[in-house]
């Protein structure tokens, strides 16, 4: 069996967004009671304290009003973010209390007995009742929802993710040879996120860099405003509705071109780059994070995975750059400013598309020897 998960805009009405935010507040409440009492516990006797919140109910009786499967999941939350810690502590911090005005505003609750359900567009949630849905796609009716995660962003939209199970059937598709296989090399580039091996390149078009000055100018509004007057909320939320604006335009091309690749294609290899070293160095933080090349590289696994395809990692070490893709010559005195590559043996093309091939040529080398 595996998971995938829908994620729709909402539309709650007044009431329904007060709800969300009791939710919201009972469940960070239960969250912090919880943290702070366990940690009290083990300072005094070093012991693991055990809580549910049907124990707090009787203290507060306010909790009754939110949905209890949301305050349940928020438990498990905080007892697997325990778990994490004791097993590795140099790895996963401890974990901390959450904060009204910075944590995630969202909870999850579980499917029981139908009460979770899709009808005439409307979306049926414990306590809340039916709430306006954008069912931009349906899931198969085969699928079974498990669960619902609501959440409000920080420029004011509700979303839910429905969490669905269904049955697995690994290698699904149409099988190609390892010799027949079409594969495709993937080179980052600074500039248009990435060098196909066919020549042809993503173009991204850098959705941050043409907002920037724009949401320079909203920034700057916001540190003018007064804290804690309501000119300040609805400046914050401008700013917010810009960020929202970048991702969202980044993740509809990201999700558009590595459907198109995977469609194209059976096997794709990229190289195992360092994106988070690339973007302290020289400047390159804001283009090498505009890319998002690291979210490519996931979406672009899953979706080889859900159609029984393969993604191949190339070592990061390996010369792609340096090596020529008719001889294999490597010149180790390539600089960084040749964009042409050059090569003794007449080979004269674009340094970029030279590494996606020699890319590709390493994936089948590596899917060969394998």
């Amino acid at each position: 069996m595996a998971n995938k998960a829908y994620r729709y805009r909402i539309y709650p009405n007044k009431k329904q967004k007060n709800l969300f935010a009791k939710t919201f507040g009972c469940c960070r409440f239960i969250y912090n009671h919880m943290l702070a009492d366990k940690k009290e516990a083990y300072e005094k006797n070093g012991t693991y304290l055990r809580t549910t919140p049907a124990g707090y109910k009787k203290e507060y009786p306010w909790l009754k009003e939110v949905d209890s499967l949301a305050l349940a999941n928020t438990q498990l939350h905080l007892e697997q973010a325990y778990k994490r810690f004791f097993s590795d502590p140099k790895k996963n911090g401890f974990p901390r209390f959450k904060a009204k005005h910075f944590s995630r505003q969202s909870y999850t609750t579980n499917v029981v007995n139908g009460n979770i359900r899709i009808e005439s567009g409307k979306l049926r949630l414990p306590k809340i009742g039916f709430v306006k849905l954008r069912l931009h796609r349906a899931a198969p009716s085969e699928w079974r929802l498990k669960s619902v995660t609501v959440c409000m962003e920080s420029d004011g939209k509700y979303y839910a993710s429905l969490l669905y199970e269904y049955e697995d059937r690994e290698n699904q598709g149409s099988k190609q040879s390892k010799e027949e296989a079409k594969i495709l090399g993937i080179d980052f580039a600074m500039r248009g996120l990435a060098v196909l091996s066919d020549g042809s390149r993503a173009d991204y078009p850098g959705y941050y860099r043409k907002a920037e000055e724009r949401l320079a100018r909203e920034q700057r509004k916001l540190s003018h405003c007064q804290k804690g007057s309501k000119n300040r909320e609805k400046q914050r939320k401008r700013v917010a509705k810009c960020h929202a604006k970048i991702r969202n335009q980044r993740q509809d091309f990201l999700h558009k071109l590595s459907r198109k690749l995977v469609q194209e294609y059976d096997i794709v290899a990229v190289e195992d780059l360092d994106m988070k070293g690339m973007s302290q160095s020289l400047h390159f933080g804001k283009s090498v994070m505009d890319n998002g090349f690291g979210a490519f590289r996931t979406m672009l696994s899953y979706k080889l995975e859900e159609r029984g395809k393969q993604l191949i990692v190339v070592d990061r070490f390996y010369p792609s750059s340096k090596r020529c893709s008719v001889c294999g010559k490597v010149k180790k005195e390539l600089r960084l400013d040749e964009r042409i590559y050059h090569c003794s043996c007449g080979n004269c093309m674009d340094r970029d598309i030279n590494a996606a091939i020699n890319i590709r040529e390493e994936a089948r080398r590596m899917l060969l020897s394998a």
